[in-house]
């Protein structure tokens, strides 16, 4: 596994497992099957009802807790200060954690800058190690940042080999903010694993379109949480280590960007 220091001097796994549509037991065994296969970053939130789930599996994985890396988002139950508060209180409760790796604002919601202050607060009394926002385009974040003391250390967006959203990434970065993926396969919305261009290159490194698309990213320094309930898929996906792509590579991957989101989200 590589790792990517965020601006408060975290280390954060480049590449995690996202949970957004586990439930139950299937949740807990996927989890634990993916803390077998190596993942040590797992991403959950308030919206997905799955954090005791995760929380669970991860205990029960007999992982050192400070080897784990755990996320979770506040949503618009959460959307003022005093709800953010009693949020984060419950998501540590449901998680059975006594801290959270990086907590997130799940939307870009109107009420963001107070939620955001009641997380500032909660990174000051060490519940949270780390906190920042998801699906924040460049307008929302640069607003945040005028309301807010602690720069984000993550905004988790979409992106994808079709939208790598490459200028809210630099962005981002000018400001010392991490840019991170969901949808890295795009959940389903284009048939990524058939795409020529990924088929091809794979070939040429023993892989698979899959992991080409999520070492692209990597590459351009965007973490991944790809999604998966398949044991054979969970440990492909975090094989993606060991190679690295060409310039040439790279060049003909960008091409594929369209530019324009999957989701609707921008």
């Amino acid at each position: 596994m590589e790792y990517v220091t965020l601006n408060n001097g975290v280390h954060m796994p480049l590449l995690g497992l996202g949970t957004w549509d586990l439930r139950g037991e299937d949740c807990e065994r996927v989890v634990r099957e993916a803390a077998d296969a190596g993942y040590r970053l797992f991403d959950t939130a308030q919206m997905y009802g799955n954090e005791r789930e995760v929380g669970d599996a991860l205990r029960r994985s007999g992982i050192d807790r400070e080897e784990l890396f755990v996320t979770t988002k506040l949503y618009r139950p959460s959307a003022s200060y005093d709800r953010a508060k009693r949020g984060i209180e419950e998501s540590l409760k449901a998680l059975d954690l006594e801290y959270i790796d990086l907590l997130l604002i799940h939307e870009p919601y109107d009420q963001a800058p107070a939620m955001y202050r009641a997380m500032e607060e909660a990174l000051e009394r060490g519940q949270v190690r780390a906190i920042g926002v998801s699906n924040f385009k460049s307008l929302m974040y640069e607003n945040l940042l005028q309301t807010c003391d602690v720069v984000p250390a993550v905004d988790q967006v979409e992106a994808h080999v079709y939208f790598a959203q490459r200028t809210l990434q630099r962005n981002l970065a000018a400001h010392g903010t991490m840019m991170q993926a969901w949808a890295p396969f795009t959940e389903g919305r284009r048939p990524i694993f058939q795409e020529p261009t990924l088929r091809d290159i794979a070939e040429s490194h023993g892989k698979t379109a899959a992991q080409v698309a999520l070492r692209y990213l990597i590459q351009l320094g965007i973490g991944v949480i790809p999604k998966s309930s398949k044991r054979g898929r969970l440990r492909q996906n975090i094989n993606v280590f060991d190679f690295s792509l060409t310039d040439t590579e790279m060049d003909a991957i960008s091409a594929l960007d369209e530019g324009k989101s999957l989701f609707g989200w921008y």
